[in-house]
């Protein structure tokens, strides 16, 4: 970028230059070599295209699962939460075995121990993370005896990661003198769940997160 002097107040392209006025300044500058024709085929931008095409999945995917949340979230007083849960995906995504790169999804990620265990150890702001002696296995609710709640309410998500879209089911679950809670099967076992667990004590959320 550089500005001039001229009589004449020059604004638009000429050749591969460009004029404008900037803070009552005459400037001049270069075309940019960006182009979409180029981006969509040029094998120099195949990198980038990659990059944007997973960056968009993870922003999607991170926020129709966030969507089911909200209320929680507002109760995690963490102004960049939605930024860190982005990052989540981000790197689930990249844990994914399979597919090639600009094809990498939170799906696949979510298959691997690996990123089942990012999923899970995700802190929701200021609220603590779900303690050890919680897990869900086929459809039951395992709570140790050391676990100290008044409520638990379990959130589980159905994900549609093709066409980005989720449904949703709570309930309050009451703990049985075993530890073991049987929760409604809302979805069929083929489908994409994910399951968000709360704790409470004395009305107040003490933890919450991903089991």
């Amino acid at each position: 970028m550089a500005t001039y002097e001229s009589i004449v107040k020059i604004k638009g392209a000429v050749g591969d230059l460009v004029f404008y006025d900037l803070n009552g300044k005459n400037v001049v500058r270069k075309k940019s070599g960006f182009n979409k024709a180029a981006f969509k085929k040029a094998p120099s931008y195949e990198k980038v295209r990659q990059n944007s095409s997973e960056f968009g999945h993870c922003s999607k995917t991170g926020k129709i699962i966030r969507t089911n949340l909200n209320s929680y979230i507002k109760e995690a007083g963490d102004a960049l939460l939605y930024q860190k849960f982005a990052k989540l995906m981000t790197e689930i995504k990249d844990l994914d075995p399979v597919s090639e790169r600009g094809s990498r999804t939170v799906d696949k990620g979510l298959q691997t121990k690996e990123g089942k265990a990012l999923l899970n150890r995700f802190q929701f702001g200021e609220k603590k993370k779900l303690p050890d002696g919680i897990q869900i296995l086929d459809h039951i609710l395992y709570v140790d005896e050391k676990v100290s709640a008044d409520t638990i309410t379990l959130v589980t998500i159905c994900i549609d990661f093709e066409n980005y879209k989720t449904e949703c089911f709570e309930e309050n679950i009451s703990l049985s003198d075993n530890g073991k809670v049987n929760f409604k099967k809302q979805f069929s076992e083929n489908d994409s769940l994910l399951y968000f667990v709360v704790l409470r004590k004395n009305k107040e959320i003490t933890h919450m997160g991903f089991a």
